[in-house]
């Protein structure tokens, strides 16, 4: 082959290859990690979740992406099983490279994927209420802290309802026991006394309520206005409110507040026996503002269901996601050590009319609503804070935790720094 004709070859050569770029270019996008269970004994909360994400990715694409490309959602399913998730993050995070982590519900599920999150220095974004007692620095917890849900709801039951015996029922796992321990230390700290509290724990699926539901009645019936603090999850509850409404335990009788049923639950149950029992949230999707008519529409669009219910973990899911997605915009690139850095001060529109802020601790502010469960399987609002709450990575009512500070803004980033010691209490 002569000079020339070597040339031309090699010229149409890196002409081809300059015409590939742009396409290639094209079709690179930011990998979304979805970690929700879509089978086993939490598909019942979880499935939601993962569909929520898909919208938002879908939202967002037809918004133009981030940074110049598209978004590309990456779904896996760890089928409520808890090691499964470490397992599931892991491939998320190495295998499939994705950018970033929407995932999990119960709590034993986030401690199982914690450790991987902190080795390979993801970012996972978790949208349900919990127990508090942890701040990471690549975790975002955009669901309710303690004093965002459990301490309010309390608060309501003794002041507005004058409720003097405790009842608190919980799934048997971390979520529920760490809660009802600070929950018991702050109703002591009112002066309730021991033989005024009853704890009870089930495994997750537990479906024979009989003999407890009975034990409550019992409970209750000493004269003094009992109450029942639920923290049972996925779905157990179907069975719970079932033996209730079986056994004729009214709210009128002994209300019960949970901090685990909300809309989606409620629209597979028959809820005509369950008028006035309550639930303690940030949101419901009975909240009448333009933010969440126009969320519950593009919902019901998305899924093709008008009669499609929305609940508060989706909106925890909504929030943290456009979090992220301003922080990505802001620090111009998905990189980990730059989003939790960009993240912190990030304020957003909730849906319930005002903001939600990305604070130091990783936590974010809040409204806490209380509300009466409908016929329709909705809730009329009785009761809201006026304003929005900051949530505590660390009870005030525990010994080992009330000195423990978190903050993850340099200099300090420490998840645990012991404001009397002056020291980081663990590792950053």
């Amino acid at each position: 082959m002569s000079k020339k004709a070597f040339k031309g070859v090699l010229v149409g050569a890196v002409a081809s290859l300059m015409g590939t770029l742009p396409a290639y270019a094209a079709e690179e996008t930011i990998k979304v990690g979805v970690l929700h269970s879509l089978s086993g004994t939490m598909a019942i909360s979880e499935t939601t979740l993962k569909d929520t994400i898909l919208m938002l990715v879908e939202d967002q694409n037809e918004k133009g992406g981030l940074l110049g490309k598209k978004l590309e959602a990456v779904v896996v399913d760890p089928a409520s099983n808890w090691p499964l998730f470490a397992e599931k993050a892991r491939e998320l995070i190495e295998k499939e490279k994705v950018d970033v982590v929407f995932g999990g519900w119960t709590s034993v599920s986030r401690k199982s994927m914690l450790p991987v999150f902190e080795e390979l220095n993801g970012l996972l974004f978790y949208p349900v209420q919990y127990e508090g007692e942890e701040s990471s620095k690549n975790v975002f917890y955009t669901g309710a802290a303690p004093n965002q849900q459990a301490i309010p709801a309390v608060d309501y039951l003794m002041n507005e309802l004058e409720v003097e015996r405790w009842v608190l029922a919980g799934t048997d796992y971390v979520y529920p026991r760490t809660t009802n321990k600070i929950l018991e230390a702050y109703l002591e700290s009112k002066g309730v006394a021991k033989s005024d509290i009853m704890i009870n724990y089930t495994p997750f699926g537990h479906s024979d309520w009989q003999s407890i539901v009975s034990d409550i009645k019992k409970f209750g019936a000493t004269g003094k206005k009992t109450a029942v603090v639920s923290t049972i999850n996925g779905d157990a509850n179907v069975p719970f409110y079932k033996e209730l409404a079986s056994q004729g335990v009214s709210a009128e009788d002994i209300p019960v507040v949970a901090f685990s049923v909300g809309e989606e639950e409620l629209s597979g149950m028959d809820t005509s026996a369950l008028v006035g029992h309550l639930a303690a949230w940030n949101y419901f999707m009975s909240v009448d503002t333009d933010e969440n008519l126009d969320f519950v529409e593009k919902w019901q669009t998305f899924i093709k269901d008008d009669n499609r219910v929305t609940n508060d973990p989706m909106e925890a899911s909504y929030i943290g996601f456009n979090m992220w997605a301003q922080a990505v915009e802001k620090a111009g690139t998905t990189d980990s050590d730059a989003i939790q850095q960009a993240i912190i001060g990030v304020t957003v529109p909730n849906l319930t009319g005002g903001y939600a802020t990305m604070m130091p601790n990783h936590h974010i502010t809040k409204p806490v609503l209380l509300g009466e469960i409908q016929e329709d399987g909705q809730f009329d609002v009785v009761w809201e804070t006026t304003g929005v709450v900051a949530g505590d990575a660390w009870s005030s009512y525990l010994p080992g935790s009330k000195d423990l500070y978190a903050s993850w803004l340099k200099p300090l980033e420490c998840g645990s720094f012991n404001v009397v010691t002056g020291k980081c209490a663990g590792a950053k």
